[in-house]
């Protein structure tokens, strides 16, 4: 499941209000039932895509065959990823919406933690034989500064560059490119437009309407490639200002749309931008770079929605360099999606029993193949049949080795919309990047409540 997020708590409009309450109308809460496990998950609002919604409805079959008189109801939630956080956030505030089980993505849930929507499950993990199979970096995702751990994660994910093969042949560059640098991502982006001037050289996600797709697919693969600890010094445990590294990483988005290398501005602004990229732009041929999450194939796979069994044939991986090309040479990003439990559901112990069926290895493997997820459990990342399940799992599980995680701090949700903005400003050419710089610094400062250190 792509890490695809708006950080930001909004206060809930008319609008999200009627929202949540045709949730509760439709049965969104747990209610009294004490047989029936209610799940809520983000469906995608792309009607052709059903990833989730098959894997779920089969654990749901197995779930009620394993364990007769007891009943799975889905409540999907479908909507953009911003406001499915805010829907969510809202059945979670009260028993009567609450489900018994939520799909949490990890960049939020140290805020939901804070907030006391969520149960802290280690009474259940400590009996739970499976969590052993579960590798530390993951593990620590979930977990909340009180040191209790509040999800299961159920894979992860990382970032690099997808590249046109075509297009490529087209502008004459190499068919096995590696980008050492930034500049040379940037001047092959220029080739492909003097070359190849009817499609778009270079796509990096900008802006408040995608979200945390901006921030973490866009802006942090850039900022984690100039230093270390680019956001928060963990050391003095407070958030950095933006020092050179985040101005550096805002003109790299500056000139991208500067030089029109990019899509228009009005596409990179567009909620559901990254939905058209899988769904049109990359299958299309029309998109020669497109810095991009590992789980991009689930839209491409045999009813999946977008079915393209040529991808792995037209479509080149190359990892992001850092900066300069200065060690390690290259940068990636991981998140990745929990499975929580509401501090208001009715039925928890089956809530969870439902996680333990879902996280068994044979189900936890055909779940990061349908999702194009990276493997969070040993005996899955270890089995044949995984690495040679997909193109490209080896690729994006390689890059592990050089991946960072987001600062998973109550702030961070602020920060990164702090980060969107200053993108957007820069994007749209609104600001300068002095300036975009120095509202970000404002922004942080309110956030932390003045817990910065000044790069």
């Amino acid at each position: 499941m792509p890490v695809r997020p708006t950080p930001t708590r909004l206060l809930l409009t008319a609008s999200a209000l009627l929202a949540a309450a045709t949730l509760t109308a439709c049965g969104g809460g747990s209610g009294d039932d004490p047989d029936t496990v209610k799940v809520s998950f983000k469906q995608s609002t792309d009607n052709k895509i059903k990833v989730t919604d098959t894997y779920l409805e089969g654990i749901k079959k197995q779930f009620e065959k394993e364990n007769p008189g007891k009943k799975v109801k889905l409540v999907p939630i479908k909507a953009p990823d911003s406001e499915y956080y805010t829907k969510l956030q809202q059945m979670m505030r009260s028993p009567k919406t609450a489900p018994d089980l939520v799909y949490e993505d990890t960049f939020l849930i140290n805020s939901d933690i804070t907030s006391g929507y969520l149960k802290p499950l280690d009474s259940y993990l400590n009996k739970w034989k499976d969590w052993d199979q579960f590798v530390d970096t993951a593990k620590t995702a979930a977990k909340a500064a009180d040191g209790k751990t509040y999800g299961v994660p159920d894979g992860t994910d990382t970032r690099g560059l997808w590249f046109d093969k075509a297009i490529f042949e087209k502008a004459g560059l190499p068919a096995n490119w590696r980008p050492k640098t930034w500049d040379e991502v940037l001047d092959a982006a220029r080739t492909v437009k003097k070359k190849v001037p009817d499609v778009t050289p270079l796509n990096v996600y900008t802006g408040k309407p995608v979200g945390e797709v901006a921030t973490m697919q866009g802006f942090e693969m850039l900022a984690y490639g100039t230093g270390k600890d680019p956001l928060y010094d963990p050391k003095a445990k407070k958030w950095v200002t933006g020092g050179q590294g985040f101005k550096d990483s805002l003109k790299f988005v500056e000139t991208v749309y500067k030089e029109k290398l990019g899509p228009e501005v009005s596409d990179a602004l567009d909620p559901n931008f990254a939905t058209r990229v899988r769904g049109e732009l990359l299958p299309e041929g029309k998109l020669a770079i497109n810095l991009d999450g590992s789980w991009l194939p689930q839209d491409w796979g045999k009813g999946a929605g977008h079915e393209w069994p040529e991808w792995s044939k037209k479509l080149g991986l190359a990892a992001m360099p850092t900066q300069h090309g200065q060690a390690p040479g290259k940068v990636s990003m991981s998140g990745g999606w929990t499975w929580s439990i509401p501090t208001k559901a009715d039925n928890p112990d089956l809530a969870f029993k439902f996680i333990e069926t879902m996280q068994t290895k044979a189900n936890a493997q055909k779940w990061y193949i349908a999702n194009s997820g990276i493997a969070v459990r040993k005996d899955v990342a270890a089995d044949p049949a995984y690495v040679k399940a997909q193109p490209g799992i080896k690729f994006f599980t390689d890059l592990v080795a050089s991946t960072h995680y987001r600062p998973a701090f109550p702030a961070y949700p602020k920060v990164s919309t702090a980060i969107q903005e200053a993108m957007e400003s820069v994007t749209t050419g609104d600001t300068s990047v002095a300036d975009a710089a120095k509202g970000y610094d404002e922004e942080v400062d309110a956030a932390s409540d003045g817990e910065v250190v000044e790069r």
